[in-house]
């Protein structure tokens, strides 16, 4: 069996090793590198008004380091935004909250949809004032639908996000490594990480026909689903709620039988 690791340099060592435990051969494959944007007079801007704001929603690990670094940078303190109700995407975006002493609400899966059914986000007066702590490119829809609520929505563009370099680079030999075998698996944790994936292989159906990709959330699966149905692929699709290895393992120890 042959597991494509597509998480971040710095997120992905734990999965890696815990599979290759369980004697599974692990590509490492990162699909999206993150690289903070330099501070701006729009960033001091909105950094400004951010003890006005009601809601923080804070959509990975990265944006809370960077955003803590910038927020010191505008020469705020955490106690000027006592007031406010954090939201953290997922577990290890919380945990990284908690050491800075931040207490957030976290939804049960872990994506825009998760965060939206949270009872922090339900009944809001129109006019809520919610920033985002995020990436370029990054929950567009979540965005999208406050304002369609009538909320007042603060976009705080952190960090980039693009295909890593070395990824690029390796690709010939994933390439030469998969033509060699039948099907291979791996994770698909956001669209950019999909659309990555794509460039990468260069819509080589074949290849691309190969994969089990096990993919985050409800709106992640359609993505890949209406892709299925406009390219004619047959690859295989299984949504997770999480990225936890805990769960990983889980999903693979029932493909083999073994629970």
């Amino acid at each position: 069996m042959i597991f494509i690791n597509t998480r971040p340099q710095g997120r992905a060592e734990a999965l890696s090793q815990a599979l290759q435990q369980q004697h599974i051969e692990v590509i490492d494959l990162p699909l999206l590198r993150l690289s903070a944007r330099p501070w701006s007079a729009e960033l001091a801007s909105l950094y400004a008004q951010l003890p006005n704001t009601h809601i923080i929603v804070v959509v990975s690990p990265t944006a809370v380091e960077i955003g803590m670094a910038y927020l010191a940078q505008s020469h705020l303190q955490l106690q000027d935004l006592q007031h406010i109700c954090w939201v953290a995407v997922g577990e290890k975006t919380a945990e990284v909250l908690r050491e800075y002493g931040v207490h957030s609400d976290i939804p049960q899966v872990e994506t825009s949809e998760g965060m939206l059914s949270l009872a922090s986000l339900q009944n809001l007066a129109a006019g809520t004032q919610i920033a985002f702590w995020r990436g370029e490119g990054g929950r567009q829809f979540m965005m999208q639908t406050l304002l369609d609520q009538g909320m007042q929505v603060h976009n705080f563009v952190l960090y980039q996000r693009e295909c890593p370099a070395s990824s690029v680079q390796k690709m010939a030999a994933v390439r030469s490594r998969l033509i060699q075998t039948s099907e291979f698996w791996m994770m698909i944790s956001s669209e950019a990480s999909w659309l990555n994936w794509l460039m990468l292989i260069q819509h080589d159906a074949t290849l691309l026909n190969k994969g089990h990709y096990w993919v985050l959330g409800d709106r992640l699966e359609q993505i890949l689903l209406d892709y299925q149905a406009q390219h004619h692929t047959k690859y295989k699709i299984l949504k997770l709620t999480n990225l936890k290895t805990e769960l990983i393992l889980q999903q693979i120890m029932r493909m083999q039988g073994k629970l």
